[in-house]
């Protein structure tokens, strides 16, 4: 932070260059002036050391300003790196080069692919330096890394991570996708010929997990959390071959951190009905100390789900996701989600925040009603992600404008030097949009309590409920108590009650999937289901809920319960969730679980964790995030920060130190947790 940009003041003529060359510049300036960290006890070196990458931006100003946005939201490729090294992105460049087909805008493209090598080459220079000296045993890893293949394990994991600091230093999120993938076969390797222990490779994989702590402060700043920065793993499954790739690399990691407690890498394990057992044990003992670190993927059924959007099974085997739990295929797909809030359009067709309160003479055409303002978001969203984004010129696809430089990450994905383009203009091999429902529990739930009191028990009239949701529940506190205690909502495995959730969802995802089927443009537009959180965000323009809830309370996050409504445990909640046909939801669907910690004590506790993992893969579940920790220890958190700065927990795509949390996203997670009925 206290360098926080390099500065591009001096350079003669920066104004009057064009938009690429500035970006140019810009790279070459960071690889040039960002100081250089080298610890002494690292295992591997390369830092990203100025302060603006962490704000998610280029950290380069010119009179003051930071002229370019980064990217997230991505995992970019570096399996070519570890195995062919970055001089193949080299050859592969004026390879291309030499297509005398070309466009000028093309060729001042690639030319930016091949000063994103040099800038690199620049910056591994300065480290060659500082290391010849004061640690001659980092200089000679860089002497074949990451220019030439990888020959060993630590060559592959030094190689990983300075692709990976290097792309953050420019300000970039990426994810870091399959570790265990990308890494086993060179520890399997180095084990078998005797040249690496076990022990050792623990302390390499180690300093790895302790360098991605680099950027959390010692006096984090108060808002949505200090350790959500992308840098996500996925662990296990099946390859491209489909052959699983489990192996000691992803035993490593999981020892890793239950031993080391870093929440800094969310780590998502693909499970599938051939998971190992002895996997399955390892990633429970790791759950049941909470901090949210491990979540886990229902790989069967991610896998029909990218099967019936098109991919390949062999591109489909290679999922990963983009730095939170999205799916994406890792270093081939430009993604990029738009979340939205369900509920307020409940409350405008409802009336709640209208003039007018309409009339329904039934739940239908309430249902109706909502159902026609849903495609209507659905369509806006598609009108200006894709219709309005991308434009077809001579039979090729590209975006119509406006789009930022972006070559850094370019170049890491499949697609772009092939075609010539950049990562936000069609160059990688998919493009994807992705609206996100947000409040569907919270919708759902409304029009079950509609449905009960008005149109079957005929406690009050529809127009009657809406003015009193308006006035906040205000001197009908036994009608509110009534809603919220009679009746069973979302998420305690009661059909009556999930059926207004599954129809809602498998509603919304046909309307997002339809939207394929009416254009020829590649980019593929499909449905995911979250919040991250935003229900914090959301408050101020909710209003109270027919199911009992006041303006102001917290309501469901992700695809889970609304906080205090799930009062049959863990394995209702799953039951509910999976009433859904999740393979529609190809982006994916989160739900949240949080388990008391005393439950998951002894080998009892395992064997529990475990038979909801499987529980979870059987009812064809999708995405299970979980985590084990005391509401009380919340409570006294709050209270005295400075003897809880470790306590980790889980938001939602990804882990904070909850003491980094603001007020508003610490209620939030006690509310989570706890069984506030009142």
């Amino acid at each position: 932070m206290k360098t926080a940009y390099v500065d591009l003041d001096d350079i003669e003529g920066f104004e009057g260059l064009s938009v690429t060359e500035k970006y140019n510049r810009a790279i070459r300036r960071i690889a040039e002036k960002a100081p250089i960290r080298i610890c002494s006890e690292e295992k591997i070196c390369g830092a990203a050391t100025l302060g603006d990458a962490i704000r998610h931006l280029v950290p380069a100003r010119y009179k003051g300003q930071n002229p370019f946005y980064s990217v997230s939201h991505l995992t970019i490729r570096y399996d070519k790196v570890l195995k062919q090294g970055l001089n193949a992105y080299a050859e592969d460049i004026a390879k291309r080069l030499k297509d005398t087909s070309l466009s000028e805008e093309e060729i001042l493209f690639l030319h930016s692919l091949e000063n994103v090598i040099e800038s690199i080459r620049i910056w591994h220079h300065r480290y060659l330096t500082a290391t010849e000296n004061r640690r001659p045993d980092l200089h000679r890893l860089l002497h074949q890394v990451p220019f030439s293949p990888a020959r060993n394990f630590h060559e592959a994991l030094q190689s990983l991570w300075f692709i990976f600091a290097f792309v953050r230093l420019c300000g970039n999120w990426p994810g870091i996708g399959r570790l265990d993938w990308l890494l086993g076969d060179f520890l399997e390797k180095d084990l078998l010929n005797g040249l690496l222990t076990e022990n050792e490779a623990r302390e390499l994989l180690a300093s790895f997990f302790i360098k991605g702590c680099e950027w959390i402060r010692s006096d984090p700043p108060v808002g949505t959390g200090d350790a959500q920065h992308y840098q996500n793993i996925v662990l296990a499954g099946i390859n491209a071959d489909g052959n699983e790739i489990t192996n000691q690399v992803t035993f490593l990691v999981l020892d890793i951190v239950e031993e080391l407690a870093i929440s800094d890498f969310p780590i998502t394990v693909r499970l599938n009905k051939n998971t190992s057992y002895a996997l399955k044990e390892k990633t429970a003992q790791v759950m049941r100390h909470g901090g949210g670190i491990v979540a886990i993927y229902n790989e069967d059924l991610i896998l029909r789900s990218l099967k019936k959007l098109g991919y390949a099974d062999e591109e489909a085997r290679c999922f990963a996701n983009d730095g939170c739990w999205e799916v994406q295929i890792p270093g081939k797909t430009n993604f990029a989600y738009m979340p939205f809030d369900a509920l307020q359009i409940w409350n405008k067709v409802t009336g709640i925040t209208a003039d007018k309160i309409p009339e329904y003479n039934s739940i239908e055409e309430l249902y109706s009603a909502f159902r026609d303002a849903l495609y209507e978001a659905v369509e806006s969203l598609y009108s200006s992600h894709v219709k309005s984004a991308y434009i077809c010129q001579n039979g090729v696809w590209q975006a119509r404008g406006g789009i930022g430089p972006d070559s850094v990450v370019s170049l890491f994905e499949d697609g772009c030097i092939e075609h010539a383009r950049a990562y936000y203009d069609c160059g990688p091999e998919y493009t994807v949009r992705s609206p996100h429902i947000g409040g569907a529990p919270d919708v759902a739930n409304s029009l079950y309590a509609v449905e009960k009191l008005v149109f079957e028990e005929n406690k009050v009239s529809f127009s009657e409920l809406v003015q009193i949701l308006k006035n906040n529940w205000q001197d009908n506190e036994l009608l509110r108590l009534y809603a919220k205690n009679k009746f069973v909502y979302y998420g305690n495995d009661s059909d009556e009650a999930d059926l207004w959730h599954t129809r809602l969802l498998n509603d919304f995802a046909d309307m997002v999937n339809s939207f394929n089927e009416k254009s020829n443009c590649p980019v593929k537009f499909i449905p995911g289901v979250s919040t991250f959180g935003r229900q914090v965000d959301w408050l101020p323009n909710r209003c109270a809920t027919a199911f009992g809830y006041r303006k102001g309370d917290i309501l469901s996050g992700n695809d889970s319960p609304v906080p205090g409504t799930d009062t049959q445990g863990a394995t209702a909640i799953v039951k509910s969730y999976c009433k859904t046909d999740l393979t529609k939801m190809s982006c994916g669907a989160a739900l949240d679980i949080k388990i008391f910690p005393d439950s998951l004590t002894g080998d009892n506790g395992i064997s529990a964790l475990i038979a909801l993992m499987d529980g979870f893969l059987a009812l064809s579940g999708f995405f299970m995030q979980l985590d084990a920790v005391d509401t009380q220890t919340l409570l006294e958190a709050q209270k005295d920060p400075q003897k809880f700065k470790t306590l980790s927990v889980r938001v939602s795509g990804w882990n904070a130190r909850f003491v980094t949390l603001n007020r508003e996203w610490q209620n939030m997670i006690i509310e989570r947790n706890a069984q506030n009925w009142n």
